[in-house]
């Protein structure tokens, strides 16, 4: 296993720095630009097969240290009551101005609002076998209120 990633967390000696990149599956792999001329990015977010499919192409191409989870933080917006769409990038399509607004989302449990992703990391830890740790991701409330990229419609 390559476990490089696992002793720095733990502070271990390692014999070089863990090397692994956000948004490493992204726009200048070729095989995720074929994925997504197949697929929205949505479908390959909520789709468990394809976001395994996207998460093992760097490891596959690079042998990082680590698989990072192929999904977006702003995923849990959609189960919380926030009609989004990704056109090229995030859209809401109602904007949570107020605070009303903010109040009337709901809080559903996220593990079976957002079981595409759990489902995800189950298929993409049987798939490396235990030969690369899984590293995933979320945003609190106020990353995902503030995120930069996001642009109201």
């Amino acid at each position: 296993m390559n476990d490089r990633f696992l002793r720095a967390c733990r502070r271990e000696p390692v014999d070089r720095r863990p090397l692994w990149i956000m948004r490493q599956a992204g726009r200048y792999l070729p095989e995720y630009r074929a994925l997504r001329g197949r697929w929205d990015f949505l479908t390959v977010c909520k789709t468990p097969e394809l976001a395994v499919e996207a998460s093992l192409m760097p490891i596959r191409r690079f042998r990082f240290d680590a698989a990072i989870v192929f999904s977006d933080i702003l995923l849990p917006l959609e189960a919380m009551g926030c009609a989004m769409t990704f056109d090229p990038g995030p859209r809401l399509a109602a904007p949570l101005r107020t605070r009303a607004q903010v109040g009337a989302l709901r809080a559903p449990p996220m593990a079976g609002a957002m079981a595409c992703v759990g489902e995800a990391v189950r298929l993409l830890r049987r798939e490396l076998d235990g030969k690369t740790p899984v590293l995933g991701f979320c945003g609190d409330p106020f990353t995902a209120a503030t995120d930069s990229r996001r642009r109201s419609a």
